[in-house]
């Protein structure tokens, strides 16, 4: 198979970028997308020119560090898939395929297709774990769970953190990735203690990291590569007003 490739190429976050044209020739059709870039670049390697710079690392749809752009698609054109999942047998040969960097103020642009998730790690860092004293682990079975919250914390929990629901979304939201993150812990009994601190911390993180507003638009859900439910973003909603409403009753 053989594709004419669309890449948007930019050295650093202050040069100005371009899209810059490249062939793909002789590309299996079993090759993930990740391997037919690896391809092209091993071509430029060898011409003597600068590789496309992409993150990737587990590639096996886990660590959600291969975020592209696939004409104009998070991750490309089959749902429910991470770019390093999606298989150059789901183009038509000849294809001409646009790769571009997810478009985010709060996802600064490092290099060609690199941009820097951290503000996720930060919203995370702000409360999205469970805070635990020293000494001997509870035995587990003394924590009963119902099925259905451990099934919904569980779909929650999937979330790979890639940053697709913000790059699919008109307004650059993280709603659903914070919704995700929250609801997670919020159904677990280990979640309760620090609930309401959780989701007031997080929320005022991600709008201090500039992200946008959610207007139901749905693209996150759709975007998803572990087709996150929109329903989190409910979920969310109703955990944060009801913090909110306890800390104006301790007022």
């Amino acid at each position: 198979m053989n594709f004419t490739l669309h890449i948007w190429r930019q050295k650093s976050p202050t040069d100005e970028g371009r899209t810059t044209t490249y062939d793909a020739r002789d590309i299996s059709p079993d090759m993930s997308f990740l391997e037919m870039l690896d391809v092209v670049n091993d071509e430029l390697i060898e011409k003597g020119q600068e590789p496309i710079a992409f993150d990737s690392d587990c590639r096996e749809g886990i660590c959600g560090s291969c975020c592209l752009m696939i004409n104009g698609i998070p991750h490309g054109p089959e749902r429910g898939v991470a770019t390093c999942q999606t298989y150059m047998r789901v183009f038509r040969d000849g294809q001409e395929i646009y790769i571009e960097p997810w478009r985010a103020r709060a996802f600064p642009l490092l290099k060609d297709l690199i941009v820097d998730r951290g503000a996720f790690d930060r919203i995370v860092q702000a409360g999205g774990y469970v805070s635990v004293n020293t000494g001997g682990a509870q035995d587990g079975n003394c924590l009963p769970v119902a099925k259905t919250d451990a099934e919904r914390a569980m779909d929650a929990a999937a979330c790979i953190g890639c940053g697709a629901c913000v790059a699919a979304c008109k307004n650059a939201s993280a709603m659903l990735f914070t919704a995700a993150k929250v609801s997670h812990l919020a159904l677990l009994p280990q979640g309760q203690p620090e609930r309401h601190a959780r989701v007031r911390n997080m929320v005022e993180q991600m709008d201090r990291e500039g992200f946008g507003n959610c207007t139901n638009y749905f693209e996150c859900e759709a975007a998803c590569p572990k087709e996150i439910s929109v329903q989190f973003i409910a979920q969310l909603n109703r955990e944060y007003l009801a913090a909110c409403l306890e800390g104006e009753g301790e007022k």
